[in-house]
């Protein structure tokens, strides 16, 4: 595993990213909070692995100004401002739906705000992601979302689709039915390959030494 991390860090690095990597959950907040300033306005996108790591309750310590998705008594025409207003942000925290050893972000979205600003528009992007979303290649990335990523983010949002209870995306055993998911509820609506940065070391990515979210 040691090999495979290295191999895509350097690969990240090729790629025009920045490459971190921590070996436990814990260590993930000394190391972001170098990586970004007090005062500093910040956002993230739906994550477990950020919950998992702190993000959140970093970000809402008061020292930053933290645009809060997920405030109490927050309505949804406040929520989608937020959106809008993340494309200024200074930083932007996701995790991946896989990351590749070739130096590939793979990343599936629903209303698509998170593929939006990790594509264009946040000063910085920085991606945690544990080693269990390292994949060979983006094929591999594919396989990974239509059985594992998207099957259990549908049962964490309690959507209707037929992964949510099938465990498994209609098209892994049928390519032809690819675009068969009609539910409106589907979360797989755009598909973004994060591959070399014209904009050097904007995409920070963290690789921590645990399985992490979906």
């Amino acid at each position: 595993m040691n090999e495979i991390i290295e191999k895509t860090m350097t690969a990240l690095r090729k790629n025009n990213m920045q490459a971190y990597f921590v070996e436990k959950k814990e260590d993930v907040i000394d190391l972001v909070k170098t990586l970004i300033k007090k005062g500093d306005t910040v956002t993230h996108g739906g994550s477990v692995t950020l919950a998992e790591c702190g993000i959140p309750a970093l970000l809402s310590n008061g020292d930053y100004n933290y645009l809060d998705r997920n405030a109490q008594g927050i309505t949804r025409e406040q929520v989608k401002d937020i959106y809008k207003k993340t494309f200024s942000a200074d930083v932007f925290f996701t995790s991946a739906n896989a990351i590749t050893e070739n130096g590939l972000l793979y990343n599936v979205d629903g209303n698509s705000n998170r593929v939006a600003a990790i594509v264009y528009g946040p000063e910085s992007v920085i991606v945690i992601a544990g080693i269990n979303k390292i994949v060979p290649d983006i094929n591999a990335a594919m396989t990974r979302l239509k059985t594992v990523a998207a099957p259990l983010n549908t049962k964490r949002l309690n959507c209707k689709t037929p992964c949510a209870v099938t465990g498994k995306c209609l098209a892994v055993d049928n390519p032809l039915l690819a675009e068969g998911c009609k539910s409106p509820d589907r979360i797989c609506c755009n598909y973004v390959v994060t591959a070399q940065q014209r904009h050097k070391d904007r995409i920070k990515v963290i690789l921590v030494n645990e399985n992490l979210g979906y």
